[in-house]
């Protein structure tokens, strides 16, 4: 009888002890597990830059996991949730394309021949050489200097940032159609200046443009046929009169 109670004693220690080893390694198993969690957590709460990256915080960029903050993405989300304010209501039509002007008369007329500047100081004078301008499909220079002139005319912050935005957008971008052709220094000093941009942003550029139009395009205009035209129906009816 003693001989069994020890058999039976023994068998029940040797079935025990598997199931005690399973109980221990489990506990290993998820006592390190514990250690490893906390550790990544440390390590998470000591890189700066990281944190939300889960979650996507408010500075990850939404092609990636990353906080890059220089990503064109963000530019673009910062550009669309800026405040806009009496500005929202600007569109490129509210750029002038065409200034009212009675006729011209003789006298104006021979005096452009005179000087670019005397040809550019009245609207007929302008929208004769904008007419002209579009047979060599250069319309936008003069587009572009009128829109300068428009700006500096401005003194409400919002509206001046509008309309300097649509002003790059349409003539100093260079996925524009329309753009004007500058030199690399001018167009580097207005891109650091479109941050916050004033109503003389664009003076350097537009004196640019207004040289090109005064030594390449005027003189052919001064021999054109717009200008003769003109020149000739003024003319005649002088002698008319």
């Amino acid at each position: 009888m003693r001989t069994a109670n020890r058999g039976e004693s023994a068998g029940a220690s040797t079935l025990a002890r598997p199931a005690d080893r399973g109980i221990e390694m489990g506990s290993e198993r998820m006592e390190m597990r514990k250690r490893q969690t906390s550790a990544a957590q440390e390590t998470s709460d000591s890189l700066p830059g990281q944190h939300g990256v889960g979650n996507r915080g408010s500075n990850a960029c939404c092609f990636c996991w990353c906080c890059c903050c220089s990503c064109s993405c963000l530019t673009v989300r910062n550009q669309e949730e800026r405040p806009r304010g009496a500005s929202h209501e600007l569109r490129r039509e509210d750029f002038p394309t065409c200034e009212e002007s009675p006729t011209p008369t003789l006298e104006e007329v021979n005096a452009w021949a005179q000087s670019f500047d005397k040809l550019m100081l009245t609207p007929a004078g302008r929208n004769a050489f904008r007419e002209f301008l579009r047979t060599e499909f250069s319309e936008e220079n003069m587009l572009f200097w009128m829109a300068c002139e428009e700006l500096k005319k401005e003194v409400n912050k919002d509206i001046i940032e509008e309309k300097a935005r649509i002003i790059y957008e349409e003539y100093i971008s260079i996925l524009s159609p329309k753009e004007v052709s500058l030199d690399s220094r001018v167009r580097e000093v207005i891109n650091r200046n479109m941050v916050e941009p004033s109503q003389h942003i664009f003076d350097d550029a537009q004196l640019q443009i207004y040289t090109l139009m005064h030594r390449d395009s005027y003189p052919r205009f001064m021999n054109s046929t717009v200008y003769k035209d003109l020149l000739q129906s003024l003319s005649e009816k002088s002698v008319e009169a």
